[in-house]
């Protein structure tokens, strides 16, 4: 059966320099509209350049939307966006004074154009970003698309511009009834994810793609998946399939590699392969499911899977997926193997004692706040 026809085209991003360098181009052929998310945001460079580039666009007439996470960058000064609100461009903090709310943060990075073009992965636009991952700046992978999935996007970015500030009824609905959403057509699944009731989109499709599944591989930043999804992990790799999780060696959050390591144990047991990135902090989001790549701003951890708001998407395109491990192998050159008998070895009663606290802060406490703040909003 002949494979489908995909009318959006796809670009891997493999490190800081590509993936701004993509975002920059995109912003300067912009020509109807630029729409602009993140959840970090730093003066200085690469911040400023984007800044430039906004403004460059708004003296074209271009209509720019700008939203940034007031938690995630709050050592930014309002007064920084005070040239684009003169040059007519539109900002919004998210989740700036809602104090009930603070913990529900909006994690997406997204960059559209022209409803046409657009970029999604895990980079922040900030300088330790900046960098080929290796010798200079954090680890990360992104994604460049140019068709229709891009006006999606866009829609995307918009209900998300719109509940900023989180005084809206319609984001008390929203609380109510779930965040979650998925939209799918031809070229591939946006999955969308927030607080909320409803069931998570991202944690269905991969425990949907992950039954049967003969190969995977995983880079992820932070890793604290469900009970659920870590017995689907263990299944493929003891029937046989090859599961492959790259982790970090260092992080910027010691307490998340701590709670992530707490899972080593039983998934060196199950035949999962586990290696730690080492030149640099390792901050990507890739999952790969045989013929089918996700990508976005989503960890498999507990914010990611059931506080934040986060973007993934899900592409079933096997040649896609194929340029996805060619960038896993890139990256997979860099680590260490976690040996079983090493780690169990190494595994004495502090550090054993500091994984289980550290779990239990991540994995327990967190969603509790979460779950008791978000009854307080109701």
């Amino acid at each position: 059966m002949a494979a489908p026809a995909h009318s959006t085209a796809f670009r891997w991003l493999r490190t800081g320099d590509e993936a701004f360098a993509a975002m920059l181009a995109s912003i300067e052929a912009a020509r109807k509209s630029v729409r602009l998310e993140t959840y970090l945001f730093s003066a200085g460079e690469p911040g400023n350049q984007f800044l430039e580039a906004l403004l460059r666009a708004r003296q074209r007439g271009v209509p720019v939307y700008v939203l940034v996470d007031a938690w995630g960058s709050q050592d930014l000064a309002d007064s920084y966006w005070e040239p684009l609100r003169n040059a007519g461009g539109e900002f919004r903090w998210f989740n700036e004074k809602t104090h009930r709310g603070f913990i529900f943060r909006d994690h997406r990075k997204l960059l559209v154009c022209d409803e046409q073009t657009a970029v999604v992965g895990g980079f922040n636009l900030a300088p330790e970003y900046a960098g080929d991952g290796v010798a200079r700046g954090w680890c990360d992978v992104g994604l460049h698309l140019a068709g229709p999935l891009a006006a999606h996007l866009a829609g995307s970015f918009d209900k998300m511009f719109t509940r900023a500030e989180l005084r809206h009824r319609s984001f008390m609905r929203i609380m109510r009834t779930g965040a979650h959403a998925r939209i799918s057509g031809p070229d591939g699944d946006l999955l969308m994810s927030g607080p909320g009731r409803g069931f998570s989109t991202l944690k269905r499709a991969l425990r949907n793609d992950l039954r049967g599944a003969r190969r995977v591989q995983i880079m992820a930043a932070y890793f604290l998946p469900t009970w659920k999804l870590q017995r689907s992990l263990q299944l493929v790799a003891r029937q046989g399939g090859q599961v492959q999780i790259i982790l970090p060696g260092q992080s910027d959050v010691p307490l998340a590699q701590l709670a992530s390591r707490r899972l080593y144990r039983t998934l060196l047991a199950a035949g999962v392969e586990i290696y730690e990135y080492q030149p640099q902090i390792l901050h990507a989001k890739l999952i790969l499911i045989d013929g089918i790549a996700y990508v976005g701003s989503a960890n498999l951890d507990t914010r990611s899977l059931h506080i934040n708001y986060e973007l993934s998407l899900r592409l079933e395109n096997p040649q896609l997926a194929e340029g996805g491990r060619q960038v896993f192998a890139e990256n997979l050159a860099h680590c260490q193997r976690i040996g079983e008998e090493e780690w169990r070895a190494s595994q004495t009663f502090w550090p054993r004692l500091k994984q289980r606290w550290a779990y239990f802060i991540l994995a327990r406490m967190d969603l509790y706040l979460a779950r008791r703040q978000l009854a307080g909003l109701r």
